[in-house]
């Protein structure tokens, strides 16, 4: 999954990005990649996978991982083609949801590209061009769908009637995301590849004297966050950069001193997890510890299928046990003796912290 990190120049996206590539470096158990200069892919912070390895004495641990994308050259006028344009547009496309870095910070060394602070302001830039570039494809796609109504199929009636909706939040400049839909039209909505569809977090970056007070800014980011079903954390790029260039042992007494209990990447890189409507089930052995990520809801076959595709066609059943459970009794043996081991066939919906072995046979 991805999470595409963008911004106006001069609010710390690229500090913040820098930060996020350099804690992936950092990670022990998931090595760091860069397939691109602009791209990076951290680990889902999960204590549970240190409590298995221990308890299944292995060395190897596996992570689930997040990718994130650092998209630049967003000017005022994108979505005409100013700047990078399309490109820019079309970085956004690929990626699943949005982490906004938004300045909530006075710094009279460095320069606002737009005169002064205003988060409000710098949000709307951004959203206006998501908007534009949306408005332009729902049009289209209108023009197209009204042609057809008049053939009376149900499914270009649906869609027509869809995207009326769609236009009309556009030109009122509201984001699709603020908009509700039924089981039908989310599928239909995901045809159209809509920009202002995905999910945002919007990265409130403050500046290091504000850690632990109130802020002004961040509380009109949150307001308005709040206002276009967004989420919203806080965060100083700064400070998170100085964190992922410290030993682990280093970091955790780092943001004891700042009065934090988890640095904002872990909050990040835990939000986009959630945001993404995705979980963690586990498997766990003398060779592995790992994480597996699915969506929320995914049935027992499917879930194998992460592994293997075999694993999904030869499906049997899955032996599952929960974490806690497990945790508690302190292996796998007594947690099977005390019957909190159960075996679930095609229709288990498989829920976080799941710890799995399958059965299949090809």
């Amino acid at each position: 999954m991805k999470l595409g990190v963008v911004g106006l120049p001069n609010v710390g996206k690229s500090t913040l990005f820098n930060a996020i590539t350099e804690a992936g470096a950092e990670c022990a158990n998931y090595p760091f990649c860069t397939i691109e200069p602009n791209v990076g892919i951290v680990a889902v912070p999960d204590a549970r996978l240190d409590v298995l390895a221990e308890m299944y004495r292995t060395k190897k641990v596996t992570p689930a991982v997040l990718e994130f994308v650092d998209i630049a050259g967003l000017v005022k006028g994108a979505a005409a083609g100013e700047g990078l344009g399309n490109k820019f547009l079309s970085h956004i496309r690929e990626v699943d949801a949005i982490v906004h870095v938004v300045r909530c910070f006075e710094d009279a060394n460095i320069i606002h590209v737009s005169g002064g602070v205003d988060p409000l302001r710098d949000i709307e830039i951004i959203n206006l061009e998501l908007i534009l570039s949306d408005a332009e494809i729902v049009g289209k796609r209108l023009d197209k769908a009204e042609k057809y109504v008049k053939t009376g199929e149900k499914a270009y009636l649906e869609e027509a009637a869809l995207l009326r909706r769609l236009k009309e939040a556009l030109d009122a400049a509201r984001p699709v995301r603020t908009l509700t839909f039924s089981e039908a039209e989310t599928a239909l909505l995901k045809t159209f590849f809509l920009l202002t569809a995905k999910p945002v977090i919007y990265a409130a970056n403050i500046g290091e004297r504000d850690i632990g007070k109130e802020n002004p800014s961040v509380k009109a980011v949150e307001a308005f966050a709040k206002a276009e079903n967004a989420a919203v954390l806080t965060v100083c790029a700064k400070v998170e950069e100085e964190i992922a260039q410290l030993d682990r042992a280093e970091r955790g007494v780092f943001l004891e001193e700042l009065g934090l209990k988890t640095s904002g990447l872990d909050r990040i890189v835990k939000t986009g997890y959630d945001l993404l409507g995705l979980i963690s089930y586990l498997t766990a052995g003398e060779k592995e510890v790992r994480a597996w990520t699915i969506k929320r809801g995914t049935k027992a076959p499917q879930a194998a299928g992460k592994i293997h595709s075999d694993f999904e066609k030869g499906f049997i059943r899955a032996e599952v046990v929960k974490y806690d459970d497990l945790a508690a009794l302190g292996s796998y043996g007594a947690a099977k003796e005390k019957g909190r081991v159960r075996s679930e066939g095609k229709d288990y919906v498989f829920e976080d912290g799941d710890v799995v072995l399958f059965r299949f046979n090809v």
